[in-house]
């Protein structure tokens, strides 16, 4: 991370992983052909990526469910723009089912005609950057700097997958030209079995109760943490050898940054925040406990109206 140009490609104003993107397929993605039952997990990285690719794998396999099936996720539900097991997406049966960190400008214009969907989830930006710290230090072994130069590079879009305001503002503000459902990864903590009723309601996907139970069951992330058909250690063993310190899946946590930023660090990324995002309809979830106070004033405050009617 501190020789950018080592281990990123700036390519079409994004940056991709040097090592693992295939330019020539980048130059024509455009041209790729989408069908109509196409399925797109789309997330900056570190925002749930790995947790949706087990949640449709799960939704949509019953051998993944029963726990007959040999493939994991990864197979099941492939990254787009870095296809390091060379499948031939044009031989896959339908459903396909993709995860990608692109940009909105640079996915198949065939996403445009409104048919295939989109599910967009979004973490908030302190949790993702404290996520990334410890991907790129502990994982990759691209980073041996401080957390304070890290946020720099963060917070200037010097890193995979560019800049995070432009990642999340260029999708909602072009969701009009997409089929795509909004999630954050924090509904999904806060509440896994209503997230995916949600998911598969937009899938148009029906599950009994039993199949319901399952599904939750096994996607939580402490099940996940120790599924070697979920977690991608295998795939960590291979791409970056046996001395890797750190998981794919680390804590899984809401509110982690408070661990790690210092009160200037947080006081100047609200700063930033506050401009980019002026304005922006999206909720967003900082702390473990934020949502459920909010929930309590929400049902303090009825029962006072209720009193006050009566």
């Amino acid at each position: 991370m501190e020789d950018t140009d080592r281990f990123l490609l700036k390519l079409k104003g994004y940056y991709f992983d040097r090592l693992s993107v295939d330019i020539g397929f980048i130059e024509n993605l455009d041209d790729f052909e989408i069908r109509e039952d196409d399925v797109f997990i789309v997330t900056y990285p570190k925002s749930g990526t790995i947790w949706l690719q087990q949640l449709l794998s799960l939704i949509y396999f019953e051998e993944h469910r029963e726990g007959t099936g040999k493939l994991e996720t990864v197979t099941r539900v492939p990254f787009f723009e870095y296809n390091f097991q060379k499948i031939d997406f044009g031989k896959r049966p339908s459903p396909r089912l993709f995860s990608t960190h692109l940009s909105y400008y640079l996915v198949p214009r065939g996403l445009k005609n409104k048919r295939a969907k989109i599910i967009y989830v979004y973490r908030n930006p302190k949790d993702v950057m404290c996520s990334n710290f410890h991907f790129e230090k502990n994982v990759k072994l691209q980073f041996t700097s401080t957390f304070e130069a890290f946020m720099k590079l963060f917070l200037e879009g010097r890193v995979l997958g560019s800049l995070w305001f432009d990642h999340i503002k260029g999708w909602y503000e072009h969701r009009s030209l997409f089929n795509i459902q909004f999630m954050t990864y924090e509904e999904m903590k806060q509440d896994l079995r209503g997230s995916v009723l949600k998911i598969c309601k937009f899938l148009g996907k029906e599950l009994s109760e039993e199949d319901m139970d399952t599904v939750v069951r096994q996607a939580t992330f402490e099940n996940m943490k120790y599924d070697p058909l979920a977690n991608y250690d295998k795939i960590i063993t291979t791409a970056y050898g046996t001395n890797v310190k750190g998981h794919f899946l680390r804590k899984g946590t809401i509110g982690d940054w408070k661990s790690h930023m210092t009160v200037e660090q947080n006081e100047s990324f609200d700063k930033i925040f506050q401009r980019e995002m002026k304005d922006f309809p999206l909720k967003f979830i900082w702390d473990v406990n934020e949502d459920q106070n909010a929930e309590q004033g929400t049902k303090n405050l009825r029962k006072h109206v209720r009193e006050e009617v009566h």
